[in-house]
């Protein structure tokens, strides 16, 4: 999905940098919701003036950021990473990223070969987010060659920082997805992270590796990115994987970190609907093996597991094990300015999910604006939304006050039905 080149504006000099704030987050919304505003009053021209001054006085504070990642003071180099990585969260900044991507491409690659532990994770997450920002084109794909053997020595160096090969491991996945442009290099990037999570593996006797919470993380980690580039797998590929993988992915379920759990069945879910797109008609061998194992997860009422764990599994494998036995998946709607999407398939929410791990709150802002992003989740162009509408469709305070008093009444009165008809309620 390349991206037309658009128009570059010249940047100027600059001196001290100054911190990045949530009220520059906001500016980006201001003008795109302003310029759009067809009235030509004099109160508004003075206000699209004052928003021109914000938006360079904010672009002087990018470049600040840019000289400040090559700074030799390791601190002054970490809140320069993060204050960009925060500026692309949070905003559109293709024309102003695209003529300084290389620029920025080069304090990504010194950040991760010389770099420390937290410096390493977060040129990691800026390299995705700048290839989130250049979309799908000839401009990530040159940030990505420039970064991808990094990224793969990291992953592959078990001395390396563990808090940056986690960070590399989710990286790798999503630029992988953004901006591989040889479908070989996908499975070859796919080989890399099999590599790791095979290792959490259980044994063929059902006892479980002994791995840090640590190096369980980098599996997880490992486990999703692979889960996320089976998105774009090629059907030979797919009948190679489920030969290959699905029969041993249940092992995962054994682990004793809920987050893998939860991860290799989320992938087990998605690998049987990618399956069955392929083939209606599609069986697995261990098919009643398997849904016993996620019934027990889903019901698990097992005293040595955290609460919050036992919970979180227990709505999560209701979900696999329903995608698993009846091919079923419960939708969500996902609401941002006068639109909405529905995530209707563990494809889409895979996709999702990845996205929304580096942009974070800027997501449903990167929904609305963002044309790659709109491009992958299939949404059209961008709408035009002018700043009366916007305020039409705001309800008041009250209004919203009403909505969510009916709505906590609804939930108490539904969960006191079943308050004392829990299944584990004998585990205090």
């Amino acid at each position: 999905m390349p991206r037309t080149k658009k128009k570059k504006s010249k940047g100027g000099q600059h001196g001290n940098v100054q911190p990045f704030s949530d009220e520059d987050a906001s500016i980006e919304t201001l003008s795109h919701c302003s310029s759009y505003s067809d009235t030509a009053s004099v109160a508004e021209e003075g206000g699209e003036a004052s928003e021109d001054a914000a938006l360079e006085d904010f672009q002087y504070k990018l470049k600040g950021f840019i000289d400040s990642t090559v700074d030799k003071s390791a601190k002054t180099r970490q809140g320069a990473l993060d204050g960009l990585k925060t500026a692309m969260a949070t905003r559109i900044l293709y024309e102003f990223i695209s003529e300084r991507r290389m620029t920025i491409t080069d304090s990504i690659e010194r950040c991760l070969k010389k770099g420390k532990g937290e410096e390493q994770r977060a040129a990691a997450s800026l390299a995705c987010l700048l290839c989130i920002q250049l979309g799908s084109g000839i401009e990530s794909e040159e940030v990505f060659k420039t970064l991808k053997l990094i990224f793969k020595n990291i992953l592959a160096d078990g001395s390396a920082n563990i808090q940056a090969r986690q960070a590399v491991a989710t990286s790798l996945g999503l630029c992988t997805l953004v901006a591989e442009d040889d479908i070989l290099d996908v499975h070859a990037t796919m080989e890399c992270f099999e590599n790791l999570f095979t290792r959490s593996y259980a044994r063929m006797d059902g006892t479980c590796p002994l791995i840090s919470p640590q190096t369980s993380q980098l599996h997880t980690n490992a486990l999703l990115s692979w889960a996320l580039l089976l998105t774009i797998c090629t059907a030979n590929q797919l009948k190679d994987v489920l030969r290959k993988h699905l029969p041993k992915l249940p092992r995962l379920l054994e682990s004793d970190d809920v987050n893998m759990r939860i991860a290799a069945g989320e992938t087990i879910a998605l690998l049987f609907e990618l399956a069955r797109d392929m083939d209606a008609e599609f069986e697995f061998d261990d098919w009643d093996e398997l849904c016993d194992k996620l019934n027990a997860l889903a019901t698990d009422c097992n005293k040595h597991r955290a609460k919050t764990d036992k919970r979180k599994q227990r709505s999560v494998f209701r979900d696999v094990l329903r995608a698993v036995e009846e091919s079923d998946f419960q939708p969500e709607t996902i609401r941002f300015g006068t639109e909405r999407m529905i995530i209707d398939s563990w494809v889409r929410k895979r996709t999702y999910d990845a996205f929304r791990e580096f942009v974070g709150s800027g997501m449903n802002y990167h929904l609305q604006a963002n044309e790659f992003i709109r491009d992958v989740f299939e949404l059209g162009p961008p709408m035009l939304v002018d700043s009366a509408t916007m305020k039409a469709m705001k309800i008041s305070r009250f209004e919203r006050h009403l909505h969510n008093s009916a709505a906590f009444k609804a939930r108490t009165k539904a969960r006191s039905k079943f308050r004392d008809k829990r299944v584990d309620v004998g585990e205090f």
